[in-house]
């Protein structure tokens, strides 16, 4: 049996791996749960999955948690220090790691160093200091299991490969909401955006793929991952959402991953590999497939692709300021302040804005997200 802790098991990523842990409870053991603010959800699951301890990281609540699970012998910590203890605690072998934004990555450093397994669903760590995550996993020999779909596609139609052997990498994008839209982006509602025609996720990577940022960010991660430049990786839109990644090999032969648009896939892969369990998820039925769509994304009417191309090359700190401006942005459009233009023009001005630190330490790297996120406010 596999002890894990999954940071961020209020969210839909979360709530995907717990529903994974009760279909296979001789194979996974919660050891350790963790959620932003969601107390009541997390009283709800801690009572289900009886974990050692959970973390609920912003305080406000944390108190009646506390008097709740206290019959249950379950102690309750916050805040940074309860994520950081949720990454190292002994038992655990596996860390899920579903936060959203860059509040994962000093976890996720901080489970890497306890030589613990790393399964990461969000993207920021790997995108603000994916090359020190790498370095330093490798330095542990601790693996990182990528949870997106399309990074655990390429993953495992990279699986054996030699990288000579590889041309480029290619993420499809299902489009998002707006992919066929006539006219102006202007006038796009948040109720409009939030709608998305493949996934149901949180509402952050909600908007992220209604800009396509999502691809932009996905970018940078599988360039990380995968040790493959920028302009090596091609995102395609893809809009059945059935091939979730494909490599083209020298040879001009090509390997895809298909499945059905459930995020349980790639997380039960990510805890039970190598091996692969059974499930009752419905499978692909190829005779209802008729035909798949591939095309160019429109990098004109979907700016921030682009910019994650742009942040992708210049590398460096660069990629950290993109992830920052770029959840300030989606904050306030999600508070109705700013359009969904706004969003990649206030990417832009932050990016253009930046002194780019040469081959910043982690200490850099945060200061600099710290700076675009005040940067992107005044702006």
């Amino acid at each position: 049996m596999k002890n894990i802790a999954i940071l961020g098991s209020t969210g839909s990523i979360g709530l995907s791996t717990l529903a994974i842990v009760r279909t296979h409870p001789e194979k996974f053991s919660v050891k350790v749960l963790a959620a932003r603010r969601n107390a009541q959800k997390l009283f709800e699951q801690a009572s289900e999955f009886h974990p050692d301890f959970v973390c609920l990281y912003e305080p406000e609540g944390a108190e009646e948690l506390k008097r709740k699970l206290r019959p249950l012998g379950i102690k309750v910590l916050t805040g940074t220090e309860g994520l950081l203890a949720a990454s190292r605690y002994r038992p655990v072998e596996e860390v899920v790691f579903a936060l959203v934004g860059a509040v994962g990555l000093l976890p996720i450093f901080e489970a890497i160093r306890a030589g613990k397994a790393v399964a990461i669903a969000n993207k920021e760590p790997l995108v603000v200091a994916g090359d020190l995550v790498i370095k330093e996993s490798r330095k542990h020999k601790v693996p990182i299991f990528p949870i997106d779909s399309e990074h655990s596609a390429l993953w495992q139609c990279l699986e054996g490969r030699s990288p000579e052997s590889i041309k480029k990498l290619i993420l499809t994008s299902s489009g998002g909401p707006f992919h066929k839209r006539k006219g102006s982006f202007r006038s796009i509602k948040l109720s409009q955006a939030l709608k998305h025609p493949k996934w149901k996720m949180g509402p952050k990577i909600t908007i992220d793929s209604a800009t396509l940022m999502n691809k932009g960010l996905e970018v940078i991660e599988a360039s990380h991952l995968f040790q493959m430049p920028a302009h090596k990786i091609e995102v395609l839109v893809h809009r059945e959402a059935i091939i979730h990644g494909m490599i083209e090999f020298v040879d001009g032969s090509h390997l895809a991953h298909l499945g059905i648009t459930d995020m349980r896939l790639p997380i039960q892969y990510a805890l039970s590999y190598p091996d692969r369990l059974m499930n009752h998820l419905p499978t692909l039925d190829f005779v209802q497939l008729h035909r798949l769509h591939f095309e160019k994304p429109d990098v004109r009417r979907f700016p921030c692709l682009e910019l994650g191309y742009e942040a992708s090359r210049v590398g460096r700190s660069m990629p950290a300021v993109l992830n920052a401006a770029n959840e300030v942005a989606v904050g306030r459009f999600l508070e109705n302040k700013i359009n969904f233009l706004g969003i990649p023009k206030l990417i832009e001005k932050v990016m253009k804005r930046h002194q780019v630190i040469q081959n910043p330490c982690l200490e850099d790297l945060l200061q600099a997200d710290e700076w675009a996120r005040k940067e992107a406010e005044k702006l």
